[in-house]
């Protein structure tokens, strides 16, 4: 077929096969169905052979005060098998017979008879001692015309006996004679069986479905050594990412999903590459400058806590995430919540115990980032409200004397939590995602609200900042610059993203939260 590939004919195939299905299902074979199921045919010769006290019952069982001669019971269900209701003037049979189905027992005649189940009580009306079609002469029940539901039954038990002429060692089973107007085939009853897994049918269907998908799959599996085209966010080169340490797990993530995603691209890492927010733009303003390119770089983005400070024209924002920030506590400290005022006169030099805001009786030892951390920073300014910090006590934070409040300086957001962990006293701060991984630090509350976007969003949690993306100058939009960066926009980035604690900018429901340097 021209211009017809066999992958489509087999889409159209699984399409066409269950729509086929569904028309025969519903408004062919879903018509009018009368069946019926022999549930239970069993003789005297049968229990005989069972194990058990009472095995042998069957045997003597007695009708008019004699025995009878090989006695059988019969159980038979009677169901409306379609989706259209059984009314008495659908069944084939005259007017003025007031019989609607027949059953015959070749070789047995029939001793006795029950209706002993009704799917529905109101059937039961139509087996009223009396009722005129209902009862049995020999071999033959007769059942009167029941109005049946959909799914709707009532169930037959008949005792038999073997007539003397019929000698043969097994009955055949009993023959069913009714029919339906507008039924399926004719609309004779059919005999309808159980099926614990699925009908017939179904499972045919079952099969074509099944060999469709596995036929697809091969499809798929074989166009795999096919040149494909790279994705729209793919670009080729070299990108040297830096700067921020509180969202250096974001990028080191999205790097190794990106390179997987587009090959030509590289993205290496190194524990130089993040040093801090403002390490990073000092490190990219460099790079453009040594360069000197007359479009912007295509090859470096500087990630940063907040934004850059004044006197770099050349280095553009672009906010990626609303990112937040928490304040650390090491267990011994005895707190878990305290006020914005605490949480200022504690960094003012005002409080040095813990005592002193209810906790336990222990100095207070300030853990900080170096200068030049955008959390340190976002701390200062959306917390302290742009109060300086204490000076440092001590170059080492191994060297605190915790007899005494201190304060010391690390250089990453991993050392600092360590550090933290494993000082009696200790407060510092750090992003989220890597506070709330750790179980021997805790987290503190500020004026009784957590660490939350929800809080930060609607302005009753201080300790945030947006995560902003800079460039030098406009990177070409072909560069591996623009294509990571729009990597990170898209539904993969913001996944990556939202898995670290972070808000992609797009989702927030004040955008203007996310926009470079403000609130």
């Amino acid at each position: 077929m021209n211009g017809v590939s066999w992958e489509s004919v087999i889409a159209v195939l699984g399409l066409a096969v269950p729509v086929a299905a569904a028309l025969w299902e519903f408004f062919l074979a879903g018509r009018k169905r009368l069946g019926y199921r022999v549930q239970m045919d069993t003789t005297a010769r049968d229990s005989a052979t069972s194990s058990g006290p009472a095995a042998g019952i069957l045997r003597r069982l007695q009708w008019d005060g004699s025995e009878l001669r090989d006695p059988s019971v019969v159980l038979l269900r009677i169901e409306n098998v379609g989706w259209t209701p059984i009314v008495e003037d659908d069944y084939v049979a005259p007017a003025n017979d007031p019989v609607g189905i027949r059953v015959a027992f070749p070789g047995r005649r029939v001793v006795g008879m029950v209706v002993t189940e009704c799917s529905h009580t109101v059937l039961r009306d139509f087996f009223a001692p009396g009722t005129p079609g209902l009862g049995s002469t020999d071999g033959v029940i007769r059942l009167p015309k029941v109005k049946l539901n959909r799914r709707a039954h009532y169930k037959v038990l008949a005792v038999l006996d073997r007539v003397p002429e019929f000698t043969d060692a097994d009955f055949p089973g009993p023959e069913v004679t009714a029919g339906v107007v507008g039924g399926v085939r004719g609309g004779t009853i059919k005999k309808t069986e159980y099926y614990p897994f699925a009908s017939r049918p179904v499972r045919w269907l079952l099969a074509v479905l099944v060999l469709v998908s596995v036929t697809q799959s091969v499809s798929v599996f074989a166009r795999d050594d096919e040149p494909r085209a790279a994705p729209l966010d793919c670009a080729a080169g070299t990108l040297h990412l830096s700067g921020s340490t509180a969202f250096q797990p974001v990028l080191e993530q999205a790097a190794k999903q990106y390179t997987k995603t587009c090959p030509d691209a590289r993205i290496p890492l190194t524990d130089d590459s993040f040093k801090g927010s403002v390490p990073g733009l000092d490190a990219l303003a460099a790079a453009g400058r040594k360069a000197a390119p007359e479009e912007g770089l295509g090859d470096r983005l500087s990630f940063s806590d907040g934004p850059k400070s004044d006197g770099r024209t050349q280095l553009l924002p672009r906010p990626v995430a609303l990112s937040l920030f928490t304040l650390v506590v090491n267990r011994d400290a005895g707190v878990r919540d305290l006020s914005l005022d605490q949480v200022r006169r504690i960094y003012a030099g005002e409080i040095t115990n813990w005592s002193q805001v209810k906790g336990n009786d222990l100095p207070v030892q300030l853990v900080s980032r170096n200068p030049g951390s955008g959390t340190r920073t976002t701390l200062q300014k959306q917390v302290l409200a742009g109060r300086p910090l204490l000076a440092t006590t001590a170059n080492d934070c191994n060297s605190l004397d915790t007899r005494g409040p201190g304060r010391c300086e690390v250089g990453a957001t991993p050392t600092l939590l360590d550090t933290v962990a494993s000082t009696p006293g200790a407060l510092g701060h750090s992003e989220v995602g890597a506070a709330t991984a750790r179980d021997d630090v805790r987290l503190v509350r500020i004026d009784g609200y957590p660490a939350t976007l929800e809080g930060a969003d609607e302005g009753a949690y201080p300790y945030w900042e947006t995560e902003i993306a800079y460039t030098y100058g406009e990177p070409p939009a072909d560069s591996v610059a623009a294509g990571f960066l729009r990597y990170l926009a898209n539904e993969v980035g913001k996944d990556v993203i939202r898995s670290k604690g972070h808000r992609p900018c797009a989702e927030l429901d004040k955008p203007l939260l996310c926009r470079p340097g403000g609130t």
